[in-house]
């Protein structure tokens, strides 16, 4: 492979530096998300039925129909 031109040369150094100042930034995205996952676990997410008078799908299996197959 031949060495890089110093156009490459440029670009790639201009890229990295990008890369430099964009990686704290990005740090700080993960550390607020894995705080905020902390915060609201899993088990705060309830399920929440739909509104009274809301019929479900044509088809669609009702918990007391466990054993039922939908035709």
């Amino acid at each position: 492979m031949p060495p890089p031109t110093p156009d490459q040369v440029r670009r790639r150094d201009r890229l990295e530096t990008l890369i430099g100042f964009a990686a704290p930034v990005l740090d700080l995205v993960l550390a607020v998300g894995d705080r905020v996952s902390r915060i609201v676990e899993r088990d705060d997410l309830d399920y929440i039925p739909p509104p009274s008078g809301i019929e479900p799908p044509a088809g669609a299996i009702r918990s007391g129909d466990a054993g039922a197959r939908a035709e």
